[in-house]
């Protein structure tokens, strides 16, 4: 706050200097809270979304604070209103406009009293919403009939249904399911919302809905693993999945492997997409089902399976170093570990070529990688060895020091390749999505009801890839599929076919 829009009241200035002690003092424990989750071992990290919401506590509290300062200080309100103005930038041009013109009663001068013309105006633009809202398309389909023969009645055929005999649309289907697999509420929630409108959706009703959807949306899935098989490169990573087992009254632990093919690092002209399938178990015969035809480079972390895939020949597996960095990074954050330290510096070396190379053609990438990252890694290697000689082979430094030794060739691929990434970050980030569903759901109901989160969560976490509205683009394909979409055609349904200004001429 500027120093002459400080109140001159004695009290109102130690409130004020009070309050900002303890929002100081607020912050400095929210950031070290932070850096507890972003730094400190694992059994004492703490949710990156509690992270989050002590912060907004933090920002609410300062909103509050400078809402009742403008209440006695105008003029600090007009410099920060104007402050706002400057920082918020442009709303988007798609959206609607409805335009309120606030004008004088009395357009006669008060001084001559002759009449005024109009110079110029000012205009400001806030965001308003509509909140959701149900209503109802009711259908009619006239009947016909000639008088002057018996043939029968002619109608136009009842137009296609997701549900044959439901309620919903596709679009009120599509909303279910963003909401459930993008925005992570269950049904039975979901449900709870609906009633406050005057809507009693039971929650079974819904799964229905969602379990008639996922049935028609397996073709698009499985195409679209079937394309991200076809690329050249793919990530693999797997996470659990608890899954009821009623027979044994309690849950049983499946799991969700992610594929993604991501070319963006390198500017490839192929679109990023992300593939779960789901199964029963973490056997190796799983991804060599899931990749069966598959030829090229594979990125995964150490998970033994994967070599079984690469034995066939046709696959080539990529370490991921942020694997192998995490066992140093474990070793030399509770104290003091001069080794594993110094691993992480010459790791980070290595992170700090690939950050200013991200974007780059592969080509350009592969070059600085020979001139940069190839003696880098010649040096760890040479010094990881000599380290592992002088060590305990029980400890876990040693095991640390042998995972990166044993994949060494794997973990150094990337620099003869520029389209492989130095990680496997890039799967990771699409596990993160699955991740927060589970928390929410807790479990999945059946076998059934995981492939069905599988079907769908590629769907939607494609579209994200793609910049492309998941709801929009489930109501049209949804829509398609049941007016009979040909199979033949079904490229054009998948989320990267679909443009923003694309699915706005389709709503």
């Amino acid at each position: 706050m500027p120093n002459d829009a400080l109140p001159d009241d004695l009290e109102m200035l130690k409130a004020m200097l009070l309050a900002e002690r303890c929002e100081s003092e607020r912050l400095r424990q929210i950031i070290k809270e932070l850096q507890r989750h972003r730094f400190g071992r694992r059994a004492e990290t703490l949710p990156e979304e509690q992270m989050l919401l002590g912060l907004e506590e933090v920002e609410q509290v300062e909103a509050s604070d400078e809402a009742k300062q403008d209440e006695s200080a105008p003029d600090s309100r007009a410099a920060r209103g104007g402050k706002r103005r400057i920082n918020r930038g442009a709303l988007p041009a798609h959206l609607p406009r409805i335009e309120i013109v606030v004008d004088i009663d009395d357009k006669t001068c008060p001084c001559c009293k002759g009449e005024l013309h109009r110079i110029g105006e000012d205009k400001s633009e806030r965001l308003d919403i509509v909140p959701a809202q149900f209503r109802v398309l009711a259908t009619r389909r006239p009947k016909y009939a000639c008088r002057s023969c018996e043939d029968g009645v002619i109608q136009a055929p009842a137009p296609a249904r997701l549900i044959e005999g439901g309620l919903p649309t596709e679009a009120t289907v599509a909303q279910v399911l963003v909401s459930k697999y993008a925005d992570h509420l269950p049904l039975y929630r979901q449900a709870q919302i609906y009633a406050r409108q005057g809507i009693d959706l039971d929650r079974s009703t819904l799964a229905d809905w969602v379990g008639h959807a996922a049935w028609h949306l397996r073709p698009l899935h499985e195409r679209l693993l079937m394309r991200l098989r076809s690329s050249g490169r793919l990530f693999a990573d797997e996470t659990t999945v608890p899954v009821l087992d009623p027979g044994r009254g309690r849950t049983k632990t499946g799991q969700l492997w992610a594929y993604v093919a991501d070319d963006r690092p390198w500017v490839g002209s192929d679109p990023p997409g992300v593939a779960y399938v789901y199964a029963p178990d973490r056997k190796a015969e799983r991804p060599i089902a899931h990749l069966e035809g598959f030829q090229g480079i594979l990125q995964v972390d150490g998970y033994a399976g994967y070599r079984k895939l690469a034995e066939r020949g046709d696959v080539k597996l990529a370490f991921c170093w942020a694997h192998m960095r995490r066992n140093f990074y474990e070793l030399a954050t509770p104290g003091p570990a001069p080794i594993a330290s110094e691993a992480l510096r010459h790791i980070a070396e290595f992170y700090a070529i690939e950050k200013g190379i991200h974007g780059r053609s592969a080509e350009e990438r592969r070059i600085t990688r020979q001139q940069k990252s190839r003696p880098l890694a010649d040096t760890f290697e040479q010094w990881l060895r000599a380290k592992l000689g002088l060590i305990s082979q029980k400890g876990k430094l040693a095991e640390a020091i042998r995972y990166a030794l044993s994949r060494w060739e794997g973990l150094t691929h990337f620099i003869e390749d520029g389209c492989i990434e130095i990680d496997n970050n890039a799967v990771e980030r699409s596990i993160r999505p699955i991740a927060l569903n589970r928390k929410n759901a807790l479990f999945a109901g059946s076998d059934g009801g995981a492939e069905h989160w599988a079907t769908i969560a590629s769907l939607i976490e494609t579209c994200k890839l793609n910049d492309v509205d998941p709801l929009s683009y489930l109501t049209d394909a949804l829509t398609r599929i049941v007016n009979g979409h040909p199979n033949s055609e079904i490229d054009q349904l998948l989320p990267w076919a679909y443009r923003r200004q694309d699915l706005r001429a389709v709503a």
